[in-house]
């Protein structure tokens, strides 16, 4: 199954790959011919939700264009990055450690995006004897590698006195997890967002919350020719900082009508959506920021535990990949 998912991430983008030429472009001709003249490839996880929410506020009529493609994680954003088929890509603080392991990024982490870290969790199927973390010994375990959800399965499991050689870890995309989990390939699953919603809708329990382990912290990537490129720096802080003013929009008592949007998405009741979205916005509300130390601290506490996991073969100085070069466009955005 994993072998699965990995080609059909690869002929994923295989097919983004002619965005590539759309979006890179000469850095020189964009900055005389301005903003108009920029197309940014950007990605989202999920159900496009940054795409709704800009539509919704009325903020989606933007100078330059926007090409949204659709993930089912940050780790798939920055290898489309990686391969030119994107400009921008928004993650948790890990995928971007995993993309630089090598040591020849093309991307720099340029912004942070504050949100929520509700339905972060490791879940198990209706009927499952499995009550706890420490429960998990022994189980077949499936997680969304170089996630949050790899992060915070390991956490817990620590914090449970539980080895990750004590499960049998299972690396899997979200659709494919929740398929495993239905279908008894594995006994529990640490995912997020909309896969989790619909694991519950089916009947799954939580087990494990990452709500206090994850910093919240979601971060912006940019491909190094993006920073090049004044028009499309400037473009780029433009686009973040649209996302912040329309949360604040929908949360000027907008949010029983956006959950509209939301539960139509996602499958789910309206009532439910609504409360699921005051929630989130309740722990967090969803707001971009510049770049900080600490920010790039709370990344490479992340990164160090990557490195005592044994799943990066050596310590990763993560300040590296990141860049203030769009902290002046955005504050100004902001």
């Amino acid at each position: 199954m994993f072998r699965r998912t990995l080609l059909t991430s690869t002929a994923a983008l295989a097919l983004l790959l002619p965005l590539a030429t759309a979006c890179g472009g000469d850095a020189e001709a964009e900055s005389s011919s301005g903003l108009s003249s920029v197309t940014l490839a950007v990605g989202a996880t999920g159900w496009k939700n940054e795409e709704a929410v800009l539509k919704f506020a009325h903020l989606d009529d933007t100078p330059y264009k926007v090409k949204w493609s659709l993930f089912q994680g940050g780790d798939q954003q920055l290898q489309a990055v990686h391969a030119g088929a994107l400009d921008l890509a928004s993650s948790s603080e890990i995928p971007p450690i995993f993309a630089a392991a090598d040591g020849k990024p093309n991307f720099k982490v340029v912004a942070v995006q504050r949100g929520t870290t509700l339905n972060q969790e490791v879940i198990v199927p209706k009927g499952s004897k499995v009550t706890d973390i420490a429960g998990l010994k022994g189980k077949k375990v499936g997680y969304v590698q170089n996630t949050t959800a790899h992060y915070f399965l390991y956490e817990l499991l620590k914090r449970a006195g539980v080895e990750w050689s004590d499960i049998d870890a299972k690396p899997l995309l979200p659709n494919d997890g929740l398929a495993a989990l239905n279908g008894g390939g594995i006994d529990a699953f640490a995912s997020y967002g909309t896969s989790v919603i619909t694991a519950h809708q089916q009947g799954a329990r939580t087990v494990g919350s990452g709500k206090d382990v994850l910093s919240g912290n979601f971060l912006w990537s940019a491909r190094d020719s993006v920073l090049k490129s004044p028009a499309q720096r400037a473009a780029a802080a433009d686009l973040i900082a649209r996302i912040t003013k329309a949360y604040a929009y929908i949360r000027d008592g907008r949010e029983h009508e956006f959950a509209k949007v939301v539960a139509k998405a996602t499958h789910q009741p309206v009532a439910q959506a609504e409360k699921d979205f005051r929630d989130a916005q309740a722990q967090r509300p969803t707001q971009a920021r510049t770049v900080g130390d600490d920010t790039i601290a709370s990344q490479q506490k992340v990164a160090d535990a990557f490195t005592e996991l044994g799943a990066l073969k050596e310590k990763l100085d993560v300040k590296s990949f990141w860049s203030r070069a769009l902290d002046t466009d955005l504050e100004k955005a902001l």
